[in-house]
């Protein structure tokens, strides 16, 4: 029965291969760029990240005014302390001018409470300007909603042709000895399959179109992340506006000594100042192995609520692992090497593939690389199945449906003006 598939699987595989290519291509590469970046940003700013080590403190609180009255007309929102010796306080601070999700982050030595410098952070995870341009390239060429449907079309499609590699592996004739620039295709694409499909599911999670579906279907089953209750918090943070807090520097050190007692130990944690109101929280930050993304509330002393990752749902935490690991976060340096030969190894794929079709292009009298007609040596019921099961998917995942759609339609037209076939080509697989 896979046999039979064999022509069909090949056509689709070789004409989604040249149409998306391009785009795994500038994924790929961009996030290989994305992987490297923590060293990077270590190294360039070096100044507002790192002190002399010191096992003295200021108080935090003294650590937030020296960083208030550097900012007399931007917003306090929330303080980062410093989760080691020799590392910064990172006081952030929203205001009109910044972007969308932007933050400033004032510097602060937490050994003499002394200013170093400030940068415009990105993001819940405050990723710094380097890793924010290069974030904003791999998730959209930094063309905004335009640029996004990109790297979308790229995740909906490369599962598909992943698996139809696959199957035209497993359904090789034996006996045919493959060409030596297909086999490094093969054997490249066997090697990267598993994490191909990992960054195809995980991607399109945070996708414009597809990720509204995954998130409308994390709803209905009970699959989304529990959200703290932070009463007359408006958003549940208190990040993102320039809202008038309520709150002073002067109690954050009996807030986050609160929130200590209450289990929050991870090294790196995050307090956010209370809006319109409502409860401090204090979250931990640390994603990578094990996780420590436990927050509590913190109101007049006592601990009002908390949510903690033990309590997540199981598909929350595979979520939260899931685009950790996809951001190279999730196993330190280990998953910073595996995402760069992961990317090293789609972009072989890509320049192999096309290497092939050039090399066996219509144009230099070698005819079509997949003769039409594949579907029809399929049973009439597996052709119906299917095309149920790519109308369902396509809804889905809306790009690969659209595009699906708009290939075969093109492919129809194409055929209708032939008169006639050319003599197939026995392809070299």
């Amino acid at each position: 029965m896979i046999k039979s598939w064999r022509g069909l699987v090949l056509r689709f595989h070789f004409y989604a291969g040249v149409l998306v290519g391009p785009f795994v291509l500038i994924a790929a590469l961009t996030g290989v760029l994305y992987a490297a970046t923590p060293q990077l940003e270590s190294w360039l700013y070096a100044d507002e990240l790192s002190v002399p080590a010191s096992e003295q403190t200021v108080p935090l609180s003294r650590q937030v005014e020296a960083a208030v009255d550097t900012q007399p007309s931007a917003t306090l929102v929330a303080v980062r302390p410093a989760p080691e010796p020799g590392m910064t306080t990172r006081v952030l601070f929203s205001s009109p001018d910044l972007g969308e999700s932007e933050k400033l982050a004032v510097f602060v030595d937490p050994a003499t409470g002394a200013v170093v410098g400030d940068l415009v952070t990105y993001g819940s995870s405050g990723v710094l300007p380097l890793r924010a341009t290069l974030d904003g390239l791999h998730r959209d060429l930094l063309l905004g909603e335009v640029g996004r449907l990109y790297s979308e079309l790229a995740a909906s499609w490369l599962w598909v042709v992943a698996l139809g590699g696959l199957v035209l592996w497993l359904t090789r004739r034996r006996s045919v000895t493959p060409k030596p620039a297909l086999r490094r295709h093969a054997v490249v694409g066997l090697w990267v399959l598993v994490g191909a499909l990992f960054l195809s599911a995980t991607g399109l999670t945070w996708s414009k179109y597809a990720g509204e579906n995954v998130a409308d279907l994390r709803k209905a089953f009970g699959w989304t992340t529990p959200a703290l209750k932070l009463s007359g918090s408006g958003d549940h943070s208190g990040h993102g506006s320039a809202t008038p807090t309520a709150g002073t520097p002067s109690e954050v050190d009996a807030v986050l000594a609160h929130a200590r007692a209450a289990g929050i130990d991870a090294r790196a944690v995050e307090v956010t100042w209370p809006a319109g109101g409502g409860a401090w929280k204090v979250a931990e930050v640390e994603r990578g192995w094990p996780t420590q993304v436990d927050s509590v509330a913190v109101h007049g002393g006592v601990i009002v609520d908390q949510v903690r990752f033990a309590d997540y749902p199981l598909m929350a935490k595979l979520t939260r692992w899931g685009i950790d690991a996809h951001m190279g976060v999730l196993f330190g340096w280990v998953n910073q090497v595996l995402l760069l030969a992961l990317g090293g190894g789609l972009v072989a794929l890509v320049v192999l593939g096309y290497r092939m079709w050039w090399r066996r292009r219509p144009t230099r009298g070698f005819g079509r690389p997949v003769p039409r007609g594949q579907w029809r040596k399929v049973p009439p019921a597996q052709v119906v199945g299917v095309l149920v099961v790519a109308a369902a998917v396509g809804w889905f995942v809306p790009l690969f449906g659209l595009t699906l759609l708009g290939f075969l339609v093109v492919d129809a037209l194409l055929g209708t003006r032939r008169t006639g076939e050319p003599k197939p080509v026995e392809h070299a697989v």
